[in-house]
C-alpha cells in the first residue's frame, strides 16, 4: 500500500468536512473504521469512499443506526460483496437505503424489491399550497415526508400544523425526527421534548428524545428517558439497543449487558443481533450502575 493510499483521522475530517464525533458515532456502528497496522491507525482511500457515502445517505434523512442495519444487511444477503458501500449504487428514499444492482432496485432489510416513482409531478403539484387547517397540512406532511426530495416542504407542512395546533404529538414527533436526520438537534430536542410533556406514557416520544439526546452527548438525561422507553414498553427492542450503548458510554458495563441481552431475546436474527452479541459478550468492567 502507497503511502498515498494512508489518510490520517485529521486528515480525513478535513477532507470529508465531518466531525470527530461522527467519526466516532459511524465507527461505533461499524460503518467504517481505521485499519491497524505496526501500532498505526490509518484510513484508505476505499475507507474515504464508504465515509462519503455514508455522510451524503445520513445528510438525505437516513439514519446513522438504519444505514448499519442496512450494511449488515446487505452483508448477509450479497456474501460476495465484501464493502457494499464502494461496490454498490447506494440510494436513498428518505428514511431508507436502496441497494441499485444491474439496474434493479432492492430494500436490503425487507428483501423487496422497489420501483423508481417519478415525483416531479407532484413536486410541481405542491408548489402552490391552498389555505389548509391542521389535519389537511398534516395530510400533506405526511405525504412529502415520504419522498426525499420534498423533504424541506414536509418541515414546513409540520410546521404549519403545530402553527394552527400546537399540541399536535403526532407533528411534533415526525417533525423532530425529520430535523433529528438533517442534524438539527436543538431544533428536534424540542419537539421531542414537548412530545414527551403531551405524552409522558408514550414509550416512543422518551425513545425519541433519549436518543437524540443521546446524539448531542448529554448521557445522563438519554439515560433516563430511555429507561422509561423501555420501562413503559419491555418489548421495545430499538430502545433496549439504545439504552445499552449510553450505558456502554457511561462504563454502566452490567446495566449495558442486561439490555443488550434483552435486545437480543427480543430481535436475536436481526441484522444487529452480531454486535449486540459482541457487546455483551466482550464488556469491560466498570463501575456499577446507581
Amino acid at each position: 500500500m502507497s503511502v498515498t493510499n494512508r489518510f490520517t483521522r485529521p486528515e480525513v475530517q478535513r477532507i470529508l468536512d465531518v466531525t470527530e464525533k461522527q467519526l466516532d458515532y459511524w465507527e461505533r456502528l461499524r460503518l467504517v473504521g481505521p485499519k491497524r497496522r505496526r501500532g498505526e491507525r490509518f484510513y484508505d482511500f476505499r475507507d474515504l469512499i464508504s465515509l462519503r457515502t455514508t455522510k451524503q445517505l445520513i445528510e438525505q434523512g437516513v439514519p446513522a443506526h438504519r444505514l448499519r442495519r442496512a450494511v449488515v444487511a446487505l452483508q448477509q444477503k450479497l456474501s460476495e460483496v465484501e464493502a457494499p458501500l464502494t461496490q454498490l449504487r447506494v440510494l436513498s428514499n428518505g428514511r431508507d437505503v436502496i441497494v441499485e444492482q444491474n439496474g434493479a432496485r432492492l430494500e436490503p432489510l425487507s428483501g423487496q424489491f422497489v420501483l423508481n416513482f417519478d415525483t416531479r409531478e407532484l413536486h410541481d403539484r405542491l408548489r402552490v399550497m391552498p389555505e389548509r387547517n391542521a389535519d389537511q397540512w398534516l395530510a400533506l406532511a405526511l405525504e412529502l415526508e415520504a419522498d426525499p426530495s420534498t423533504r424541506a416542504e414536509a418541515i414546513d407542512a409540520y410546521r404549519q400544523v403545530l402553527e394552527k395546533n400546537p399540541d399536535r404529538a403526532e407533528a411534533l414527533t415526525n417533525l423532530g425526527a425529520l430535523l433529528y436526520e438533517q442534524a438539527d438537534f436543538d431544533a428536534a430536542v424540542l419537539c421531542f421534548r414537548r412530545a414527551v410533556e403531551l405524552e409522558p406514557q408514550s414509550a416512543l416520544a422518551h425513545y425519541n428524545l433519549g436518543s437524540v439526546l443521546e446524539e448531542i452527548g448529554q448521557l445522563e438525561p438519554a439515560r433516563k428517558h430511555l429507561r422509561e422507553a423501555v420501562r413503559l414498553k419491555p418489548d421495545y427492542a430499538d430502545a433496549h439497543f439504545n439504552l445499552a450503548l449510553v450505558c456502554d458510554e457511561f462504563g454502566f458495563s452490567e446495566e449495558a449487558r442486561q439490555h443488550w441481552r434483552r435486545y437480543l431475546e427480543l430481535d436475536p436474527s436481526g441484522p444487529w443481533s452480531d454486535y449486540a452479541r459482541q457487546r455483551s459478550g466482550t464488556q469491560s468492567r466498570g463501575k456499577p450502575s446507581p
